[in-house]
């Protein structure tokens, strides 16, 4: 008898694509990609470029799966769609348990280009945890993804070979303009969730920009300001240099 599931159901039924699902994978390669290159640009050897963007890979996997497991309710009231978590598709367990695996590979992966390195991105994990519980809802919405994204400079320019490496602290304005480029991503990343943030009576800084602007005017804002803070990274970059 024909298989009536066929093999691309099975396929999308199964715990690794369902744990990739909900591990917000797009967010997580653009992120990863993302710091890779501003290793490469920082004359990283490729060596420690991979391994940049191996780690902040398997970050990013974790605060996903995390964000879903938080937000499961939430995501299962609105009827949100791709969330297997919230829909039942995935047990809680099974992200638990992939979560803790991927802690394993993340720590020796971290370590690997160096003690103070790996510190700089643990704090910039906890505090991405951090966000998914408190800060989300209010007016200081932005201040958790400032604080992230300002430990990112750290981890790249203290990084090396080694758990011994230790480079050199970031310019102060590699770290302020890199906080500035959290926010805006902060507003980028909830655009796309501001209808259901405001029937659960949110009033959180991208929401109250888009009651403002409209959503179509805030995306223009925002990608202007993006591009603003990006050039004056590129700027700096050559001119001043992003090391101390």
């Amino acid at each position: 008898m024909p298989d009536p599931v066929g093999l691309r159901g099975r396929l999308a039924a199964s715990t690794p694509v369902l744990l990739v699902q909900a591990a917000h994978p797009r967010q997580a390669v653009v992120t990863a990609v993302a710091m890779a290159l501003a290793a490469a640009a920082l004359d990283r050897p490729p060596r420690e470029v991979g391994t940049v963007a191996l780690t902040v890979l398997v970050g990013q996997l974790l605060l996903g799966w995390h964000n879903d497991l938080v937000d499961a309710e939430r995501d299962a009231r609105h009827e949100a769609r791709g969330k297997p978590v919230a829909d039942g598709r995935l047990e809680r367990g099974q992200v638990w348990y992939a979560m803790a695996l991927a802690v394993l590979l993340l720590v020796p992966l971290a370590v690997s280009t160096g003690l103070r390195a790996a510190a700089c991105y643990g704090a910039a994990l906890l505090v991405g945890f951090a966000a998914h519980l408190v800060l989300r809802r209010g007016r200081f919405s932005w201040l958790p993804w400032a604080l992230q994204f300002a430990c990112y400079p750290a981890y790249l320019t203290y990084g090396g070979w080694g758990g011994q490496a230790v480079g050199d602290p970031p310019a102060w304005w590699f770290t302020g303009l890199a906080a500035l480029l959290g926010i805006g991503a902060h507003v980028l990343r909830a655009l796309w969730g501001l209808v259901p943030d405001d029937l659960d009576g949110w009033t959180y800084l991208p929401l109250a920009l888009g009651r403002r602007l409209g959503t179509s005017r805030l995306l223009g804002v925002t990608v202007a300001y993006l591009a603003v803070v990006l050039g004056a990274v590129l700027i700096l970059g050559s001119s001043v240099g992003p090391r101390l």
